[in-house]
């Protein structure tokens, strides 16, 4: 509690504080050892936050990389665009993730963001970043953390496509979705899908019916229990052994 004896600095300093450790970036910006300086430094560069409406683009397919985003609230999908004009979804994003690591090597976006819901993120300019991190080892090797576990879920999403049935996939997405909620202090068993049946389709490889009776078929075995988006996990180590011996972590 902040009594009137701090002064205006230790304010605006544990303010900052306060609010990275509750923002989508508080993996980046509390690195073990970081010294007031260094936050405030960080609070500089991460102070920018932009609002996007549900449905709308966070960025398009082609536009130039200049930013970082960290999803402060909300949950946003990125896709691509087939050739037949089929939307691809290539992944679900929620608070504390990071987008646009996908366009750094090529300095353009490789994909679509587009919001599920209202939604909040923190701008983070990589110049600005790169910069900061020559004077913040430990910025920079975060974010190399952050960087490493996209390459492992991209791998798993690959593994997830090629060897499982249709119930494995969905049940290792279920898992998954379980897994991040709890991490960020959410129910593992009760959550909202923020995404369409047709949407877990295109980023499972499965087609919209087969998306639905995959469902219909854990909710028969009570596994689950489904009431329109809303999802209770009713036996999460059954929901494990449907899973095979393969999994998608991320």
């Amino acid at each position: 509690m902040l009594t009137d004896s701090s002064t205006p600095s230790q304010l605006d300093i544990l303010n900052i504080k306060s609010s990275c450790a509750t923002c989508s970036l508080r993996e980046l910006c509390l690195p073990v050892g970081l010294d007031e300086k260094e936050v405030q430094v960080l609070g500089d560069v991460v102070s920018h936050k932009r609002k996007i409406q549900r449905g709308s683009y966070l960025h398009r397919t082609g536009t130039e990389f200049q930013t970082l985003f960290a999803i402060r609230s909300g949950f946003m999908k990125t896709c691509v665009l087939e050739e037949d004009g089929r939307q691809q979804v290539t992944g679900f994003h929620m608070t504390g993730e990071l987008l646009g690591l996908d366009a750094i090597s090529t300095e353009m976006h490789t994909c679509d963001a587009i919001a599920l819901e209202d939604s909040e993120v923190c701008e983070i300019p990589f110049a600005k970043l790169e910069e900061i991190s020559r004077t913040i080892p430990s910025l920079m090797h975060q974010f190399h953390k952050i960087m490493s576990r996209e390459i492992v879920r991209d791998h798993g999403v690959m593994l997830l496509l090629g060897s499982m049935k249709a119930e494995e996939r969905l049940a290792t997405f279920l898992l998954n979705l379980s897994r991040r909620f709890s991490i960020r202090g959410y129910s593992a068993s009760d959550f909202n899908l923020r995404m369409t049946r047709e949407e877990i389709g295109s980023y499972l490889g499965l087609k919209l019916e087969t998306v639905s009776r995959a469902f219909s078929k854990l909710q028969d075995e009570n596994i689950i229990s489904v009431d329109n988006k809303h999802i209770q996990i009713n036996d999460i180590e059954r929901l494990r052994t449907k899973m095979g011996s393969s999994s998608c972590r991320s």
